[in-house]
């Protein structure tokens, strides 16, 4: 199962409204979490089942709560069981449907 999620503080003390130090106490609670995980611009995503993955989520919000007296978070799943390693595998898929593509569409 994929989840895809943005967590954030709803405010900030940083004059350009930047909220970057908030969400690296996020990003670094799914790095040491041992799932496989990417984070992008504006998503982390996270492998794992449910109950490996719903506590780490929890603590990158607990994490911002450390710092911001209100949590934003954006959740997405893509929840189908039996299937491993998504996260490079879902990517594959949709290059390979996309080299397969006539040319100009």
């Amino acid at each position: 199962m994929l989840f895809a999620f943005s967590v954030s503080p709803m405010t900030s003390d940083s004059p350009d409204g930047s909220v970057s130090q908030a969400v690296a106490r996020a990003v670094q609670v799914v790095r040491t979490s041992g799932l496989p995980h990417e984070t992008t611009a504006m998503f982390t995503t996270i492998e794992g089942d449910w109950d490996e993955v719903m506590p780490v989520i929890r603590a990158a919000c607990d994490a911002i709560a450390e710092v911001s007296p209100r949590v934003s978070l954006i959740l997405k799943a893509d929840l189908r069981s039996g299937y491993a390693g998504e996260l490079q595998g879902k990517l594959a898929r949709l290059e390979a449907a996309i080299d397969s593509l006539p040319e100009g569409n």
